[in-house]
């Protein structure tokens, strides 16, 4: 505490009454410098002022399942295989895995031979972002299932005791981690150069632990499975949440676009893009304001589904109107063409019985418009409009009996 505020009062000295402006190329940076290693220290107080020295934890119950996880990639296979072979004769029950992301074969019988397990990416990572070590231990979550799991880089020979003497903190549900230091092998005792870090992995660690704020170091460390997972749901459930964000805030924008370019020339699909609307407006707010996402799709996809049925029916509505209009009635019966060809045949016959229509020599039926009276009344065709008729080239004409030729007229063909 006096260090800090013995610097923040040299800290507004410099500033104010000594700050050198004719060598300001030089002067400025400097007092930069000096704000730095103030506020770091000032930062590094307040880590130590809730230092947390834990006391050893109690004895592991029995029956947790642990897995191993050594990861490697292309360091030589005996420095691995000493690491695995210590990691194996771990007191704790456990299962040893080497993660092997270079897949050789020289590795996968090395950990063969000393009985550790031994795990590579699938096909299902062609194509894909590896994201080196941390893709490589993700590979191997999917493949084991031990309730924890210790992180070992190649190189680092964990102690038999590692597990005993700390699967014991995880008897707090809470606990999600347990981090260990690591001691170099080829550092001399003394140390000379502090290449063991024991600031890092003593008092800051132990600081950070006290604000609840100790981090994972990327190895030597004990993780709760169910808490890693958990994790990756939320990082899950967070993107799904931000797209499902975007895609309301761009569907509010067409909405608008929408009720704008219709204005009131249909009022009731007016009404219905002004409710879709509404519905994804409050679902916007009540994903807001921290409603589950299921709920308010759901309620959203409801309304739709309820404006798009007020649609349909306001169409059959219109649509009997005008066919009421029409004096046009619902049929009795709809029956299959194939049932009425036998009819159709016959008509046709009588068509040309009556002068209406004839055979040319291929066995084309031929429509004379010019026979109709009332032609055109209704579709408001003329007669001159049409082109006289050409009869397609001979096809092979079906089985049974062709329709009666006795009264063909000679008059030019219209259109067949």
């Amino acid at each position: 505490m006096l260090t800090v505020l013995f610097g923040v009062n040299y800290l507004v000295w410099r500033i104010f009454f000594s700050l050198n402006l004719d060598a300001w190329w030089i002067a400025i940076p400097l007092v930069i410098a000096e704000a730095y290693s103030i506020i770091d220290v000032a930062l590094f107080s307040m880590t130590m002022w809730r230092s947390r020295n834990r006391p050893r934890p109690p004895t592991p119950v029995e029956g947790l399942t642990v897995d191993v996880f050594i990861t490697t990639y292309n360091e030589p296979v005996d420095l691995v295989m000493a690491t695995a072979i210590a990691a194996r004769d771990i007191r704790y029950p456990h299962e040893t895995w080497v993660l092997d992301d270079g897949a050789r074969d020289e590795m996968r019988l090395a950990a063969a031979a000393a009985g550790v397990g031994y795990i590579t990416r699938g096909d299902d990572w062609t194509n894909r972002p590896l994201h080196a070590k941390a893709g490589n231990l993700n590979n191997a979550l999917m493949a084991t299932h031990g309730e924890f799991m210790l992180i070992l880089d190649a190189d680092q020979i964990p102690d038999a005791r590692i597990l005993d003497h700390t699967l014991g903190y995880f008897t707090d549900p809470l606990v999600a981690l347990v981090q260990t230091p690591q001691q170099f092998g080829n550092v001399p005792d003394d140390d000379p150069l502090g290449s063991q870090a024991p600031l890092f992995y003593g008092p800051i660690q132990q600081g950070k632990d006290g604000w609840n704020a100790a981090f994972f170091c990327g190895s030597n460390a004990l993780l709760r499975r169910d808490a890693l997972m958990q994790l990756g749901v939320m990082k899950y459930v967070i993107e799904v949440e931000r797209a499902v964000r975007i895609s309301l805030k761009g569907a509010s924008k067409v909405m608008k676009k929408a009720i704008a370019a219709e204005g009131s020339r249909n009022p009731v699909l007016l009404h219905a893009l002004i409710e879709v609307d509404d519905a994804i407006k409050r679902a916007h707010h009540e994903i807001a304001t921290g409603a589950s996402i299921t709920g308010a799709t759901y309620d959203l996809h409801r309304s739709i589904s309820q404006v798009s049925r007020s649609l349909v029916e306001a169409d059959l509505k219109l649509m009997a109107a005008d066919l009421a209009a029409l004096n046009v009635r619902p049929a009795d019966d709809y029956p299959r063409a194939s049932e009425w060809i036998a009819s159709m045949i016959t008509l046709i016959a009588r068509l040309v019985d009556a002068g209406n229509a004839y055979v040319g020599e291929d066995g084309t039926v031929y429509f004379d418009a010019q026979s109709f009276d009332g032609y055109g009344s209704l579709s408001g065709n003329r007669l001159e409009d049409l082109r006289a008729g050409r009869a397609a080239p001979p096809r092979p004409r079906p089985p049974g009996p062709a329709p009666s030729t006795s009264k063909c007229r000679a008059r030019a063909p219209a259109r067949r």
